[in-house]
């Protein structure tokens, strides 16, 4: 049964040609915007990992990478789901010095994602990865670059409403980040889920970030999956923006300050992943071979269609959808890539 909803008397505000145009501009303005906030060169990165590296990333630890064997070697590859854990092991290769970082385009298959209005077995992202000194290691230096990154946002999205101002019905997002704990969430919403608590607090504040996600919180869950091996629990964040077209918490990035040898020692113990220290990365990491770094992805689809006032994620990329929902939006007039 299809998931996709169409918000009442929705139309696009462009139209597919000009949709594709905007697009080619949000990606050119947005690059140049972060890479002046956080300071970031682009680099090439890979489509596919060796299985054995470990540098997959392994999101909540029940979907399935699309793998398979290379001829030549015989080797097992994996399609990325991300580049969390590549991107600091390329930190250290490239020779990245502190207070530097690197983005790069990454594209992922999740064959396992569920697909709705803002979700694609398809994954683009803008990738990136910073080196920071240890004593960064804090909330008030996570919530610096979260702001920075809501700034490069916002200012892309001044530059694109200048060029179609019929875009500023829908959009105008907020620069002012409101920041509450995933535990000062559940405490001021005990009665509802996750989902439900983020939709209440965004409706509200209209920009938020919601800290520290993947740990147990005092109702014995956590609010939200994350793997134990990149981010640290207790440092890491997701930005949301108030979507007025579908009136949902909208997240546009998953971030955080990478996991210490002492937090991923403790997190991979909670997560019951102990045989993941004998792989390469890990035991590099736990080594103190690596870099500390912060870094998160930022939706390449998601943050078009969140600029552009899109209904569907497919209206911003091409992917592959059920029947029923290709004809729901069909029926609708949302025009799907």
């Amino acid at each position: 049964m299809s998931k996709v909803i169409i918000p009442k008397n929705y139309k696009a505000k462009l139209s597919p040609y000009d949709t594709q145009r905007a697009i080619a501009l949000i990606h050119s303005i947005f690059e140049k915007e972060l890479c002046s906030e956080l300071d970031l060169s682009r680099v090439s990165a890979p489509l596919l990992v060796r299985k054995s590296t470990g540098l997959n990333d392994n999101l909540n630890g029940y979907e399935r990478p699309v793998g398979f064997d290379i001829l030549e070697t015989g080797e097992e590859c994996e399609v990325v789901h991300s580049l969390a854990k590549w991107k600091r092991q390329a930190l250290k290769d490239y020779g990245f010095r502190v207070g530097k970082g690197l983005y790069t385009d990454m594209n992922a298959i999740r064959r396992d994602e569920e697909m709705d209005n803002i979700h694609s077995v398809y994954v683009d992202q803008w990738d990136w990865e910073k080196v920071i000194k240890e004593s960064d290691r804090n909330l008030n230096y996570l919530k610096k670059v979260v702001q920075k990154i809501v700034n490069a946002i916002c200012d892309t999205e001044d530059i694109l409403r200048e060029i179609y101002p019929e875009l500023n019905v829908v959009t105008a997002k907020k620069r002012k980040v409101t920041f509450i704990t995933s535990q000062e969430l559940l405490d001021m919403y005990p009665d509802k889920t996750p989902k439900e608590r983020e939709n209440a607090f965004a409706k509200e504040h209209g920009t938020i970030c919601i800290m520290q996600i993947g740990g147990q919180l005092s109702n014995g869950e956590p609010h939200d999956g994350r793997a134990p091996d990149y981010d640290d629990w207790d440092l890491n964040c997701d930005i949301l923006f108030w979507n007025e077209i579908l009136e949902i918490a909208f997240e546009v990035s998953s971030m955080g300050i990478r996991v210490s040898p002492v937090s991923l020692d403790r997190q991979l113990t909670l997560a019951k992943c102990e045989e993941r220290r004998q792989l390469p990365f890990h035991k590099a990491l736990l080594a103190g071979e690596l870099p500390y770094t912060i870094g998160g992805g930022i939706g390449q689809s998601r943050l078009c269609m969140l600029l552009l006032g899109c209904a569907h994620i497919g209206e911003t990329q091409s992917s592959v959808w059920d029947q029923e929902s290709i004809d729901i939006c069909k029926k609708a007039g949302i025009f799907l890539l």
